[in-house]
């Protein structure tokens, strides 16, 4: 694992972003009733948007760009597609600090609430500041930091765990697969494979022998 990550935080914030690629995207196509649901970084080095539109407007979208992907309708009257683009200041921002992007939603009046991890407070400090130099509006809603506990797993199986949990590898559909955590965190697949099956392990072990 990379050095940069013996002391991570999960962060969630909101920023009021004008400047959303997506939103402008949307709005250049007419479309007036749309959502964006989650923002998520991509193992590309884009930004995959899902945006929820009324199902009268997604063939609208969907003759504009063969790329897009449907996925399960929410309701009758509302559909959902992935968007791709580069990515605006804000996500840039994020991502350009050795962070990792774990979710985005937008909320009213062009704000938008992202939850991320980065390696350490530093990066967490050059992101606020990157923000609020922008001229942004940043208000920070969470900032956990990980903690070791000991004992039952070692400090790497715990940090692995830990930023696999907050990351959403354990979510269903999982926001983040094996080989995109590997990547951020500067380790193969096979080896982070093989830290989360020794440190599952060493838990059902624990488990199984406190309930005996």
């Amino acid at each position: 694992m990379k050095d940069i990550w013996r002391k991570p935080y999960h962060v969630v914030l909101e920023v009021e972003n004008r400047d959303c690629t997506i939103v402008k995207r949307c709005a250049s196509m007419g479309l007036t009733h749309f959502k964006v649901v989650d923002v998520r970084s991509s193992s590309r080095g884009s930004v995959k948007h899902l945006v929820e539109l009324d199902s009268a407007e997604v063939k609208q979208v969907r003759n504009s760009s063969g790329e897009l992907k449907t996925v399960a309708s929410k309701s009758e009257n509302k559909s959902s597609i992935w968007l791709e683009s580069e990515g605006c200041g804000v996500c840039n921002a994020i991502l350009s600090s050795e962070a990792f992007l774990v979710s985005g939603k937008s909320m009213e009046n062009f704000t938008i609430m992202y939850s991320f991890l980065v390696p350490s407070f530093d990066s967490y400090k050059k992101i606020i500041y990157t923000l609020e130099a922008m001229g942004l509006k940043v208000k920070i809603l969470k900032m956990g930091r990980f903690e070791s506990h000991a004992g039952i797993l070692t400090e790497k199986q715990e940090r692995i765990f830990w930023l696999a949990l907050k990351g959403g590898f354990f979510d269903y559909p999982r926001k983040i697969d094996t080989v995109e955590l590997a990547e951020k965190l500067g380790i193969s697949p096979s080896t982070l494979s093989e830290i989360t099956r020794r440190g599952t392990r060493r838990l059902l072990e624990h488990y199984f022998s406190e309930q005996t």
